[in-house]
């Protein structure tokens, strides 16, 4: 563990002072507001710059939850339960305010519906205190307010508005960090789930451009990103559900809102892949999507590290969501939606058709690991790139038969073992951290402080993958091979 440095709870930002706190021996600024916050007349606008202040603000309580339903990421005690429109916010931790470290920024997921860089689940303090380096958790507009496309209804509706946030933060990184020990040349992006994609986006992003040098994306969905044709259907549909104008719908209460963009999400889950909540291509903001963007060299070249889970599917089958084909009838309604003509061939790259172990595995890699693979092909000809595939479970995991499920990673990256969700998945995480915690957030931490050097970066001749395992780690060329060329020319 780095030696931890004295050091004042009162930085000066570009903006003005602010005093945060010390917990563990390192500090924490919470509810640090990077933008105007979006209320009254910016609530569907592009974020604006904060204004300057005098004297000191205190920075030790959270802001808001952006508003969301309840959801076991955010379901511990110690989690907080305001939620707010004005919501956007960062919390940063630093070991050494004097310093010039490197800075880990996380984008957190929850298919852009739910989450925030709040919950104990993502809490940053063992990463910047083992890695001596300043970690900052954006918390971004989600569900209506963010991540549903409204930019074609006209005036007073920008584009991506969570992408927006998510630069509109990384540019107050770039100016403020240095005031909390940050390098601002040194920062690497990292997210998961919807928070991945996003840094996908950021990849693609024209705006996003020299905010950041490196960037981690931990299981990306890569469907939930739809054209701009699209997303205006979905937004002159969303205000014939309201029943008003795009003026009045502006100013239309949070519930009301937010009920008519759940509804057209029911509705565009049976339309597969494309769901009503997500990003949008096409625009000024992203005008590829990521996997053209990289397959044109149109992305910013930084060092990736890029991966799936091997179970990924596992959890959202209890559900048996459309979007994620999980059963029999759902897999073959899926391929008549979107590629009849196809089925027979990805079918046959899963032997096991229809066993349950077949059916996650599809529902899998719709979702998630044949678009990484396609992205990963397609970014490693422009820069160095590393994946992997993590596959250790926990014996709670395995007992849930659910196996290395979606987003099951987080925990060992983070430490968050005593979070809520931690709890659940490593009960004893708390007391003796698990090998594979040891091994993947030491790599992360190399991975954004220098290169990782027993990592062999991957290409489309070799394909070298870590997979990640309990008791140890192994790289493996092209793992998935069979599944991977089946999906070949589909994203």
């Amino acid at each position: 563990m780095a030696v931890v440095a004295e050091h004042s709870t009162i930085v000066d930002t570009s903006l003005g002072r602010l005093r945060g706190t010390v917990e563990g021996g390192v500090g924490v600024w919470r509810g640090v507001a990077y933008a105007q916050q979006p209320v009254g007349a910016r609530r569907f606008v592009a974020p604006q710059p904060v204004p300057p202040w005098s004297g000191v603000l205190d920075a030790v309580e959270h802001g808001p939850l952006p508003p969301q339903g309840r959801s076991f990421v955010g379901g511990g005690r110690d989690d907080p339960n305001i939620r707010d429109e004005a919501c956007l916010t960062v919390t940063v931790w630093s070991p050494d305010t004097s310093a010039a470290l490197p800075v880990m920024v996380w984008i957190p997921g929850g298919a852009f519906v739910y989450g925030a860089g709040q919950l104990q689940l993502y809490n940053g303090s063992r990463l910047a205190a083992n890695g001596n380096v300043v970690v900052v958790n954006v918390t971004y507009r989600l569900g209506v307010f963010g991540g549903f496309e409204l930019g074609d209804l006209g005036d007073g509706f920008d584009d991506n508005l969570c992408l927006r946030d998510q630069i509109a933060a990384l540019r107050w990184v770039r100016d403020n960090i240095a005031a909390f020990g940050g390098d601002p040349q040194r920062v690497t992006v990292f997210g998961e789930s919807a928070g991945a994609t996003s840094v996908l986006a950021l990849l693609a992003s024209p705006a996003a451009a020299g905010l950041f040098a490196r960037a981690i994306a931990q299981s990306p969905a890569l469907p939930l990103i739809a054209d701009r044709e699209t997303r205006a259907r979905q937004a002159h549909r969303f205000l014939q559900v309201l029943g008003v104008g795009a003026q009045q719908a502006k100013v239309l209460p949070q519930r009301q809102l937010r009920r008519a963009a759940g509804q057209l999400q029911l509705e565009s889950a049976q339309r597969t892949p494309t769901l009503a909540y997500g990003l949008t291509h096409g625009v000024d903001l992203l005008p590829l999507h990521p996997i053209e963007a990289a397959r044109a060299g149109a992305v910013a070249p930084v060092p990736l590290i890029i991966g799936t889970n091997s179970h990924e599917a596992s959890m959202f089958a209890w559900g048996k969501p459309p979007m994620l084909p999980t059963t029999r009838p759902a897999v073959h309604a899926y391929f008549a939606r979107t590629a009849p003509a196809v089925e027979a061939r990805v079918l046959a790259a899963y032997q096991a058709f229809p066993r349950r172990s077949a059916l996650i595995a599809i529902g899998s890699d719709v979702m998630f690991g044949a678009p990484t693979w396609a992205f990963a092909d397609a970014y490693s000809a422009h820069a160095s790139t590393h994946v992997y595939r993590f596959d250790h479970t926990t014996w709670t995991l395995r007992a849930l038969g659910l196996g290395a499920t979606h987003g099951s990673e987080i925990v060992h990256i983070q430490h968050s073992y005593s979070s809520y969700l931690g709890r659940k998945i490593h009960p004893l995480g708390r007391r003796v951290q698990p090998s594979v915690g040891r091994r993947m957030q030491r790599t992360w931490l190399e991975f954004a402080t220098a290169e990782v050097a027993d990592w062999p970066f991957y290409d489309t001749h070799r394909r070298q993958t870590r997979v990640i395992r309990s008791a140890r780690d192994e790289t493996v060329e092209d793992p998935d091979a069979l599944r991977r060329a089946a999906w070949d020319g589909l994203y």
